[in-house]
């Protein structure tokens, strides 16, 4: 059983820097691909951030380009999500996710984080 504990989110001011991280259990982490999707009030949820099993390939929300670095450490089956010169249009609830099968994103893979709350202040 896929499990992703997500934390490292919290209430910061614009121009700020917050690093999410998500521990993952239950398979073979080093061939998964990953990424993090976010969702604001009243809106959809977004890709934020993908990236293949090699780290090859990566994508990034147009948004975020830049400013945003998704990278894993195999070592400790981690994800992270580097957010630098945050903007309060990033303030939404951030998801961990990912895709045993492999990179399809944007679409979603099966597995989801129980999400960590981001909030940027101007």
């Amino acid at each position: 059983q896929v499990q992703l504990v997500e934390s490292g989110g919290a209430s910061v001011q614009a121009g700020g820097s917050l690093r999410l991280s998500c521990v993952a259990s239950g398979g073979l982490f080093s061939s998964w691909a990953v990424a993090w999707f976010r969702q604001a009030p009243g809106k959809e949820r977004e890709l934020t951030a993908a990236l293949s099993w090699s780290a090859k390939i990566s994508d990034y929300a147009r948004s975020v380009q830049g400013r945003f670095t998704i990278s894993k450490d195999n070592n400790k089956n981690t994800v992270y999500l580097q957010m630098n010169n945050l903007k309060p249009e990033d303030t939404a609830t951030y998801y961990c996710n990912v895709n045993p099968r492999g990179y399809y994103y944007p679409t979603p893979g099966d597995y989801w984080g129980q999400g960590t709350q981001v909030t940027v202040s101007s």
